[in-house]
């Protein structure tokens, strides 16, 4: 598609203006010392005054003696083999895409030394009579303000144009050069694109920053061959691109390089290479890592910025020639030891629903330091968040496992049952009751744990009563005139903010104070970091339940948007979403797609991208989803020019699904016709 251009006459009227405004600033450094600011780009500033400094005079010739002997130059290309062997072919890519527009690719050493060029026929002549050639050095002592001397000095991407170089000579180019960096951040180098500055494009740097990155990749890879590679990138497709980070990885898991591509994804210095192990950085360990790579090495992995961090997805590529492959079971056996073997520590109940998330994992560490204590606990959170199978597991960890459990959802006893249903009652008690009596639930929990679950639904009436208990440690069965002694653990669970309810007088008060000894509260889906350890478990599990033989895995782009959902009902409602995608795999499917899922599901996944395609339309707040659905199909079909199957994957829905939502928004809207 063509692009707008401005007219030839106003980019000739602005380079005038440009090329005023540096005569000016050199001249005024020359007579005063320093540079007025704003008039040109403080890099370039800078550079000028190293040059000045360095005795340079802006219309004298270069020094006479920064030019390498040929014998200096073969040793100097013979002591970098590495960089040059895997420069080479990127720059021959690179001198592909600026053949003809009278230039020359640079590769330069550490100290500006010129090692290797790939030139326009055009322009060689006038770039060796500048020494744009092998062993002339264009370190900025020697050539002042340049594009190759400068990045020395800058460490980063520099564009030098026109009258910007400091010596006046140089002028006529225009020139981009990025360093090149090692796997712990040593300068190897400088890649450069320098040609007639008529014939510049804006978009040199990025293409030579772009190519010098390539270089540095392929380095990383060849030299940490005895390393664990860990290939990053926030979407699974960025794998194998040229943005993709990359990091070296020690056996016992120290990171020990990066590019630094990996080093912006992950939020490190170059201090931090050889300090930090993998798992103090992202939400994994070594040995899971190299297990998961073992089953599926061709498989991204979803993890975590520690500790809660962005999403990321990573695949482990190890060298067949440093990393072979283990050849038997038995290959690696260690000799039998004559010293005893230490019992394996025992695992609770609640370190086995441990997934790995901090905040639950310090709700667990405290609930474990009152079990064994006269506490009551209060576990607040979410509907969904597991708070039944964390009263569960807690009891089962503490000293009163082997006695009984029970649970009581306060919401969902009628409100006339309530009473015999929590307190029994005697023979004849009531024209229904059963002439046998009752025990209650509360007497059924002697000796083990008594659950209340959404305590805050309790009618006010049998709070009092519940209250009682409580103190008294008896319970009066319906009917009777005699209390009964009860010993119990007390764990209570509301969703609902309780202190707010007892505060308007909704639950009392003096119950609130007596169930929350100690108040846990159990986070949101949304808001744990152990996400991708919990999909991997319910997977498990509903694969051992369906007899499944082999994993069920998620598609990396759908796993991200899981990730990011909301999930309203929690836990409860992503594992049920997963086991009916699960029952919607064929026997030979063992990966869980876009077309697995409930369209509603579907639906609620792409709506982050729905509201951001219609902000400019309309708030997203004052839409309906039907509304906002209509309009990210319409920005997402303009977007892809009317190609279905792009814009459905930039929906993240499938084809089918497009076609059907597409063919209904058409039947609305004939609908509508007809009525008007």
């Amino acid at each position: 598609m063509a692009t707008d251009h401005p007219p030839a006459k106003e980019t000739s009227l602005r380079s005038s203006h440009h090329s005023i405004a540096l005569r000016q600033a050199r001249q005024h450094l020359l007579e005063f010392g320093h540079c007025p600011t704003g008039l040109v780009d403080e890099r370039v500033v800078r550079s000028w005054s190293r040059s000045l400094a360095a005795g340079l005079d802006p219309t004298s010739r270069p020094r006479a003696t920064e030019h390498a002997s040929s014998g200096t130059l073969r040793q100097l290309l013979s002591s970098n083999p590495t960089l040059l062997a895997h420069s080479r072919p990127v720059m021959e890519y690179l001198f592909e895409q600026v053949r003809h527009s009278q230039s020359v690719v640079v590769l330069a050493d550490p100290r500006g030394m010129l090692m290797h060029t790939l030139g326009d026929p055009q322009f060689v002549d006038r770039a060796e009579r500048i020494s744009l050639t092998g062993g002339a050095s264009w370190h900025e002592e020697h050539r002042g303000t340049n594009a190759i001397g400068t990045a020395l000095f800058e460490r980063n991407a520099v564009q030098v144009h026109g009258g910007e170089h400091f010596l006046e000579r140089n002028g006529f180019l225009t020139c981009a050069a990025s360093p090149i960096f090692s796997a712990n951040g040593e300068l190897l180098g400088i890649l450069d694109i320098s040609g007639d500055s008529r014939s510049g494009q804006s978009h040199t740097l990025g293409l030579v920053s772009t190519a010098a990155r390539m270089i540095e990749n392929r380095l990383l890879v060849a030299t940490c061959k005895r390393s664990i590679r860990l290939h990053l990138h926030p979407h699974p497709e960025g794998i194998g691109s040229v943005a993709e980070g990359i990091i070296a990885v020690s056996e016992d898991g120290w990171i020990t390089g990066a590019n630094r591509a990996a080093l912006e994804q992950l939020g490190l210095r170059l201090a931090d290479l050889g300090a930090l192990q993998l798992d103090q950085v992202l939400n994994v360990r070594i040995d899971d890592l190299l297990s998961h790579h073992r089953r599926r090495a061709l498989q991204p992995q979803a993890l975590r910025l520690q500790p809660h961090g962005a999403l990321l997805f990573a695949q482990v590529q190890l060298d067949s020639s440093a990393w072979p492959a283990p050849t038997s079971v038995h290959a690696h056996k260690p000799p039998p030891s004559t010293s005893p073997t230490p019992a394996p520590q025992a695992v609770d109940a609640l370190a086995q629903l441990d997934t790995g998330d901090a905040r639950w994992r310090s709700a667990a560490d405290k609930a474990r330091r009152v079990a064994d204590k006269a506490i009551a606990l209060l576990i607040q959170g979410e509907s969904g968040v597991g708070k039944d199978l964390f009263a569960r597991a807690l009891h089962a960890s503490g000293p009163r496992q082997n006695g009984p459990f029970v649970a009581i959802n306060c919401g969902a006893i009628p409100e006339n049952l309530i009473e015999a249903e929590l307190f029994g009652y005697i023979a004849g008690a009531f024209t229904s009751a059963r002439k046998e009596g009752s025990l209650g639930r509360l007497r059924e929990a002697h000796g083990g744990t008594l659950f209340l679950d959404e305590i805050g639904d309790m009618p006010l009436a049998m709070q009092t009563r519940l209250l009682r208990v409580l103190q008294e440690r008896s319970v009066t069965p319906v009917g009777a005139g005699k209390a009964v002694p009860v010993d119990f653990a007390l764990i209570c669970a509301t969703h609902s903010p309780l202190r707010l309810a007892a505060g308007e007088g909704r639950f009392r008060q003096d119950l609130y104070y007596r169930i929350n000894g100690l108040t846990l509260q159990l986070p949101a889906l949304r808001e744990r970091t152990d996400f991708l350890e919990i999909t991997d478990r319910l997977l498990a599990e509903m694969a051992r339940e369906s007899g499944r033989t082999r994993p069920v895995g998620i598609a990396p782009e759908l796993l991200s948007r899981l990730a990011t959902h909301d999930w309203p009902g929690n836990l409860r409602q992503y594992a049920s979403a997963l086991r009916t995608a699960c029952a919607m795999l064929a026997d030979q499917d063992d990966l869980i797609q876009w077309e697995h899922l409930p369209d509603d599901l579907v639906e609620a996944l792409a709506a982050p991208a729905v509201q951001a395609a219609c902000e400019p339309v309309q708030e997203a707040t004052q839409m309906s989803l039907q509304q906002l659905s209509s309009a990210a199909i319409a920005q997402a079909v303009a977007n892809a020019k009317g190609n279905l199957s792009q814009a459905a994957r930039q929906l993240g829905i499938s084809r089918q699904t497009l076609y059907r939502k597409l063919g209904a928004q058409q039947q609305q809207q004939q609908q509508k016709q007809q009525l008007q």
